[in-house]
């Protein structure tokens, strides 16, 4: 089994990377019982072919590093969010095995992302940690997916709170707001909430 971060480059620096050794040491740890801290502003070296421009590094590991990949990366259009059901997919650490969240997207149909509801919860996208405007403040679930490293920096910050949000709730709110490590809280996609079939 592995795990892997994806971390984002930008202006040949490392975006968050305390963030994701947290992550990722956490996840050794509980998983499979390794005490050891990886550093990873020592063990990522960035390449030449990496220029200012964005790029994803991709850190795929279990007891060692498995790869390491570097690539360009251009953020995705999203204009529309297609609900989605599993009451018992778990994806508490960065599996590499994506194949339950593959099957979900793969239910999308012409929308560009999917909103999986988990026993009557919301809690993440197939890519993205989400967050709802309620007028005044921006609440992401309280339950999340899997607890990604942006949502880390966003609630350390106090751009977002968490809060439980149930399928039934998100006709309350008018905006949802869509992020991950590689799309910033400015650049994240923001859509009416009736975007969300």
């Amino acid at each position: 089994m592995l795990c892997f971060e994806t971390i984002c480059v930008e202006n040949r620096q490392l975006k968050n990377l305390s963030y994701h050794e947290a992550r990722l040491n956490k996840t050794r740890r509980e998983l499979w019982g390794y005490g050891d801290h990886w550093d990873l502003g020592k063990l990522l070296e960035i390449p030449d072919l990496v220029d200012e421009s964005m790029h994803k590094c991709r850190v795929a590991y279990n007891k060692n590093i498995d790869s390491i990949k570097w690539e360009p990366y251009s953020r995705r259009s999203i204009r529309k969010v297609q609900r989605v059901y599993h009451d018992e997919i778990d994806y508490r650490y960065k599996y590499d095995n994506r194949d339950t969240l593959n099957t979900l997207y793969a239910q999308r149909g012409d929308a560009d992302e999917i909103l999986i509801i988990k026993k009557g919860l919301v809690t993440d996208s197939n890519f993205c940690n989400v967050a709802f405007f309620d007028g005044k403040h921006w609440l992401t679930p309280a339950s999340p997916l899997l607890p990604g490293t942006q949502r880390a920096f966003l609630l350390d910050e106090g751009i977002i709170k968490t809060s439980e949000i149930r399928e039934s709730d998100i006709e309350t709110f008018s905006q949802i707001r869509l992020f991950n490590a590689m799309v910033d809280w400015v650049h994240a996609a923001t859509l009416d909430v009736s975007l969300i079939a």
